[in-house]
């Protein structure tokens, strides 16, 4: 896993309206990196409506959201639209961005082995070196640890 410090590597991926999206285009601000595992999966489904529901409140503390998966760009652009998420959801079909921030490779299910996304999170400072690190995370309830994490940290917002 990377560390708390380190710098958190560059990617360019495309979302899900095949725009590209650069980590460097988030300089000066805070990011939530989270990488999980397939679209339209229920776990996967949890955690990217849970991240979209608290949206607001990451607005709050001038926090970007994206969800990155090795899923094609057509596959998080239903995804998104089922769900009206409103932050970007990142194709890296290869699995290279999530390999560099430690969150891809070997995994068993039912069985059988296989490459594919880990459920981790990162939190990128807008000096761009991770801040926190979430590894192995529950979708159930981790949006909000990160937000009340991330709270904790900053001073207070007035509305």
């Amino acid at each position: 896993m990377l560390d708390v410090g380190d710098e958190a590597p560059e990617f360019e991926l495309e979302n899900q309206h095949g725009d590209t999206v650069r980590r460097s285009d988030f300089e000066g601000q805070r990011l939530v990196v989270y990488f999980y595992p397939r679209a339209n999966t229920d776990g996967c489904t949890t955690e990217a409506c849970a991240f979209n529901d608290a949206k607001p409140a990451f607005d709050d503390h001038d926090t970007h959201i994206v969800g990155i998966s090795d899923d094609p760009v057509d596959d998080i652009e239903s995804f998104a639209d089922e769900y009206d998420l409103e932050f970007d959801l990142l194709s890296d079909e290869l699995g290279e961005v999530a390999t560099l921030y430690d969150s891809y490779g070997e995994k068993q299910m039912f069985g059988n082995t296989f490459d594919g996304v880990f459920r981790n999170t990162y939190v990128v400072d807008p000096d761009g070196r991770i801040e926190a690190v979430y590894e192995g995370v529950s979708p159930e309830g981790h949006a909000e640890a990160v937000l009340e994490e991330l709270e904790d940290r900053s001073p207070e917002v007035t509305p």
